[in-house]
């Protein structure tokens, strides 16, 4: 923390910082710091082994206790899958061929509970991590994570339990992985602030989806606020607010029943479609990670799901999901969608989304590498359960089936195979599944947006995932603070892209979606619906604002525009003239 701010905590002045407003809303609520503490110590001899086993044994006690109420708090939120991870844990603190030789070492060598932990369990953890059985190579997290458990409570130190919280809050973090964010309740989570992160990154995606406000990407919140600190977070001017006056607390507290207020109006266009000034229909889709936030696109006013990202089923957890698991998971989403379109995308892991019971190899650049499609061509096993499971759940509603991260046309020949294969296995058993189901691809990588003609032959939709389009098209990794100006959506080589990937689809009589993040900006919607896009796919908090701003706009007036925006030069150009025409 710097002086400046270390100046203002001893006078118990406010503090504001700014950073990037990724859902929109105001939380007001004390701060839980969820952050992994500091578990340093300087290692003693000890005179009194005795007192020191009754520490571990009390530290253990305290860890078992938390571990039961996740495992509890887990298995009813999220199902029994979910609550192995714990179960697991809870074996490891009962097991005596762990916790014995922790207790010989202090009773025998005399040394402090904190060290002889530790000294034991890098022992064990090490032994199995070089283990040819992956099984045992995942007894090596579990010890690693219940061992920071533990030693946390030798110190006295708080230990982070997202799960737990049971009291409005404001959740400070450097980052929220999406297993964190899967357990945070939002019932008291009233929104979030963290060190790293832009719009697109996952944490930010995760806030929009459980509809709670949050800035990401301050770089300095997790220093500059304490635990049950005051405070605000000004998730539509992308602000946090440490401690703030009273005069402050009642100005944001006004400004927080306008943005309801607000709300009810776009609310009021629930049922409504979504039509042009000029009497032009598009699509308003909505993306979600789980079969839980299906609720929320139907309370927004969704007109399908334009993207399902399937790769939280098998997250969180110990093993792959079994078939049956994802039918029902898929299942769930189609029934309460009704005769409303869903796209589902198939597994997309890699880049840094990691499941740590497989084996993934570490890599320079994962974003680029060993993911997504490429993943699964390698590992049939595991795409063929989940076409298998995708097919069954078919005949329960309208799915749409779109692979990612697809480079050739080769890999879409591959995958589509794969999937007709299992459509022949199925017939041949006698289990039912949908007849023309619609087959697509992300369109998230440029030579594929530059060949998107060849494609339009062979898909049946495209669906234009902006969040990668950018970065890779950009060379800017979206996740690095110091590039992240070039993250520019407007840039006239990404609405070039985006245009050629349209007028390709529209050639073939084929339709077009975006579920990037892209497709619900303020900035981007005119100039996406000039271009022709057909389906614009968001956070379901978007859809609301974004119906209310296309009902004002002409398809054919933006249209006129196409020629020019796709001459400019520059992002401050677009934005400039996108921002004149529309006003």
């Amino acid at each position: 923390m710097d002086e400046g701010v270390n100046f203002y905590r001893r006078v118990g002045l406010k503090i504001m910082i700014e950073g990037i407003a990724a859902s929109s809303g105001i939380a007001i609520a004390k701060a839980y710091q969820l952050v992994t503490p500091e578990l340093t110590y300087e290692k003693k001899s000890i005179d009194d082994p005795a007192s020191e086993v009754k520490r571990l044994d009390d530290a253990l006690a305290i860890a078992k206790q938390e571990l039961e109420k996740i495992r509890e708090h887990t298995k009813k939120e999220m199902g029994d899958e979910h609550a192995e991870i714990f179960s697991a844990h809870l074996l490891v603190l009962d097991d005596p061929e762990l916790i014995n030789p922790i207790k010989d070492k202090i009773n025998n060598d005399h040394v402090m509970a904190e060290a002889a932990l530790e000294e034991t369990t890098n022992m064990f953890i090490d032994m199995f991590k070089n283990m040819d059985n992956a099984y045992m190579r995942e007894r090596a997290a579990d010890i690693q994570d219940v061992t920071k458990r533990v030693l946390a409570h030798l110190l006295g130190v708080t230990f982070p339990n997202p799960a737990l919280i049971d009291e409005e809050v404001v959740v400070i973090a450097g980052d929220l992985t999406p297993s964190d964010t899967a357990q945070l309740n939002r019932e008291f989570v009233q929104g979030f602030a963290t060190d790293v992160g832009g719009r697109t990154s996952h944490s930010a995606i995760m806030a929009r989806s459980l509809e709670i406000p949050a800035v990401v990407g301050t770089k300095e919140v997790t220093d500059s606020v304490k635990q049950n600190d005051t405070v605000i977070v000004d998730g539509l001017e992308g602000k946090v607010i440490v401690n703030p006056s009273k005069e402050e607390l009642n100005a944001y507290k006004e400004k927080q029943a306008n943005f309801e207020k607000q709300k009810e109006e776009w609310a009021k266009l629930k049922d409504e479609p979504t039509i042009t000034a000029d009497e032009e229909q598009v699509e308003l889709a909505a993306n979600i990670g789980t079969p839980d936030d299906v609720d929320g696109v139907l309370d927004n006013g969704g007109e399908g799901i334009g993207l399902y990202r399937t790769e939280f089923l098998y997250m969180g957890k110990n093993q792959l999901p079994s078939e049956e698991e994802q039918y029902k998971a898929y299942k769930t989403v189609l029934e309460k969608m009704g005769d409303k379109p869903v796209v589902v995308r198939t597994l997309d892991i890699g880049g840094d989304k990691e499941l740590s019971y497989l084996d993934l190899p570490d890599e320079l650049n994962p974003f680029l590498g060993f993911r997504a499609i490429r993943f699964c061509l390698e590992n049939e096993h595991i795409f063929r359960t989940q076409l298998r499971a995708l097919l069954r759940a078919s005949v329960h509603g309208n799915l749409k089936i779109m692979f990612p991260m697809i480079a050739t046309l080769d890999e879409f020949r591959q995958a589509k195979a794969i999937l007709t294969d299992e459509k022949q296995k199925l017939k041949d058993e006698g289990t039912d599944f949908a007849d023309g189901i619609e087959v697509g691809i992300m369109v998230e990588i440029p030579s594929t947006a530059v060949t998107a003609k060849q494609f339009a032959k062979e898909v049946d939709f495209f669906s234009i995932g902006t969040n990668d389009l950018i970065q890779y098209t950009m060379a800017a990794d979206r996740m690095n603070e110091q590039v992240s100006y070039l993250y520019q959506p407007y840039h006239p080589a990404i609405l070039s892209l985006v245009s050629n990937v349209i007028d390709a689809a529209h050639s073939e009589n084929k339709w077009v979606g975006m579920c990037g993040e892209m497709a619900g900006d303020t900035i981007a919607i005119p100039a996406l619906l000039g271009l022709g896009l057909d389906e614009f796919s968001m956070s379901a908090t978007s859809i609301l604002p974004a119906r209310t701003q296309i009902r004002g706009l002409s398809k054919e007036k933006m249209a006129s525009f196409k020629e020019k925006l796709l001459t400019m030069s520059t992002t401050e150009e677009v934005v400039e003239f996108i921002k004149e025409k529309t006003e």
